[in-house]
């Protein structure tokens, strides 16, 4: 190898390592414009830390509440939603309340504990024949972007996987078949 020939592969790992990093700082922002002015209110990060309790409850592990899923939902949908998806999203939140109001007179922070459960049910069978009939190119439904962004802020939170997981922070050898127990927890 000559001189000019090892020059030039320094050069390109050295550009690709900038052109790569400048790429992984900037994450999964949106290139939308549009996108970047999302933002929800402190009155709507409770509302979705309320919601995501009733998808995730506090048990003999804290639930999403604790998890902060609400301010986990706040970031992804701003940095990584399309502004279409982020406009759903906000409408969602809107139709979730105004389901409530029609169906208990009252708003979603107002009904008790077995009210919100029915009604995410409910709003989770909708969303089951929603996908159902769902062909290519159909808005996202905003109830399932809810329910995936509560298990993804929950069980990478730390205290989803510590606490409602079983986390090995350090694994040691791969073992592939490892005895399962009934009710014993995942693996994080």
């Amino acid at each position: 190898m000559n001189r000019r020939n090892a020059l030039e592969r320094v050069a390109l790992i050295f550009g690709g390592t900038v052109i790569g990093g400048a790429a992984f700082l900037q994450g999964c922002k949106s290139a939308d414009k549009g996108a970047a002015a999302f933002s929800l209110s402190k009155d709507q990060i409770a509302f979705l830390d309320e919601v995501a309790e009733t998808i995730i409850p506090t048990t003999s592990t804290p639930g999403a509440k604790a998890a902060k899923v609400g301010e986990f939902m706040q970031v992804m949908v701003a940095d990584c939603y399309d502004q279409k998806d982020q406009q759903i999203f906000s409408e969602g939140l809107v139709k979730l309340d105004t389901q409530c109001k029609s169906k208990y007179s009252k708003t979603f922070m107002e009904i008790t504990a077995e009210e919100r459960t029915a009604l995410l049910n409910e709003i989770n069978k909708e969303l089951k024949v929603y996908n159902e009939g769902k062909k290519e190119g159909d808005p996202n439904h905003y109830f399932g972007m809810l329910r995936q962004l509560t298990l993804l802020g929950y069980f990478t939170s730390e205290i989803g996987a510590t606490q409602a997981l079983r986390y090995v922070a350090i694994p040691g050898k791969y073992e592939g078949c490892v005895p399962y127990k009934k009710g014993d927890r995942a693996w994080a």
